[in-house]
């Protein structure tokens, strides 16, 4: 006498899904994100947000402006951002800022991929310790840093214009109008090649080493694979160090307000985010600051986006 085990009906694919514990475990996901989200919400998105707000808005005075409701806000519509983009102050500093991205980012670039070949190569030594130094200044502030270069660059105290003064040098000093913007971007070059090089040596480092004993069995020097293979491989992470520089560069504030007061040649206005600054916590007027910043930041957008999809054309068009 044989016996059959009854055949259990399959659950219908819904029921499968709907398995006990799988809303929790869908759910997990966004419990683990919650705080990013809600710190990105409060402290990013909302102050930006308000700020555009601010952008289109103004304070209407009434007679003296003293006592209750002689002060109101109003709409201004777009001439908080007309009358930002006809300042003379602010299209000076435009104008210094863009000159300040020319001497550093190239300079920093150029410092940064020469110290990661250098590194990369066979013959260097030490390696682990020239790493470090060259990445310390990164991770030194940046208002530390404009304090130490500052006080380097007075000649009152600065144990340089000593030595100079003693080899009868007749050195100018770096905080005169002319030079002041190269004081300023020696500090950004001081302590922003150690990142870059640090993004372009672990680019280097991800190369296959067959490429290189192949280039020496072709007769390939040291010169030659650094520029015939190394460079072109390492592009994407020069491109975007290249874009990260011209970020800092648009967004540079803390080395000049440092240095202001050691220097009468650095005004309040020097770059745009001093003018901000200046116009919000000095002045008092949070509209105009409000409308400057995102001039700023729309600014910074278009033009790291911008560069970027200009790259990525050209290399579409040559994989063609």
């Amino acid at each position: 006498m044989t016996t059959t085990t009854p055949v259990r009906p399959s659950a219908p694919p819904a029921a499968r899904r709907r398995r006990p514990g799988a809303s929790r475990r869908q759910a997990a996901p966004w419990g683990f994100l919650a705080p990013a989200i809600v710190l990105f919400v409060l402290f990013l998105a909302l102050p930006i947000a308000y700020a555009v707000y601010l952008s289109f808005r103004t304070e209407k005075v009434s007679g003296l402006g003293l006592g209750s409701g002689a002060r109101t806000e109003v709409w201004n519509g777009f001439a908080n951002y007309a009358a930002s983009l006809a300042d003379p102050e602010f299209l000076a500093s435009v104008g210094r800022v863009a000159l300040y991205g020319v001497i550093v980012v190239p300079t920093m670039l150029g410092l940064a991929l020469l110290f990661a070949l250098l590194l990369d190569s066979r013959r260097s030594r030490a390696t682990k310790l020239s790493r470090i130094s060259i990445f310390l200044p990164y991770a030194v502030p940046a208002v530390i840093s404009s304090l130490l270069w500052g006080f380097l660059y007075l000649p009152g105290v600065s144990p340089f214009y000593y030595v100079f003064d003693r080899l009868g040098w007749d050195v100018p000093s770096l905080f005169s109008s002319d030079l002041v913007i190269f004081a300023v971007a020696n500090i950004a070059v001081w302590g922003g090649v150690g990142f870059n090089m640090v993004v372009i040596y672990t680019s280097l480092r991800a190369i296959p080493s067959e490429l290189y004993e192949a280039a020496e069995l072709d007769g390939c020097n040291q010169i030659g694979m650094a520029w015939r293979i190394k460079i072109p491989i390492v592009v994407p992470s020069i491109i975007m160090t290249f874009v990260f520089s011209m970020i800092a560069t648009l967004q540079v504030f803390a080395e000049p307000t440092t240095l202001k007061p050691l220097s009468n040649t650095i005004s309040s206005t020097w770059t745009p985010l001093m003018k901000v600054y200046r116009d919000a916590f000095i002045r008092g007027d949070l509209y105009s600051a409000a409308a400057t910043s995102v001039i700023i930041a729309v600014a910074t957008f278009v033009l790291s986006f911008g560069f970027l999809r200009l790259v990525q054309s050209r290399a579409f068009g040559q994989e063609k």
